[in-house]
């Protein structure tokens, strides 16, 4: 899935989204296509950042809504 894809799904700046990869909360793999380097996210890397940026929503910092994320994810 690539950023673009992440972004039309979830209402989620762009610059929120690298955060949370540079924060190490995702972790995408980096692919070519042709001349061009992309970012490719996982089915996990969308769950948590869907999961995370709903309890940023809802006031949590990045870290608390990090954290709470795994829970409910670890819960399903």
């Amino acid at each position: 899935m690539t950023n673009a894809e992440i972004l039309s799904r979830i209402d989620i700046p762009r610059s929120r989204l690298y955060y949370l990869e540079q924060r190490g909360y995702i972790k995408p793999v980096k692919i070519f296509q042709g001349n061009r380097q992309v970012k490719d996210y996982s089915k996990d890397d969308f769950v948590r950042v869907q999961t995370i940026w709903q309890f940023v929503k809802q006031g949590f910092n990045y870290q608390a809504a990090f954290e709470k994320a795994l829970d409910v994810i670890d819960d399903r």
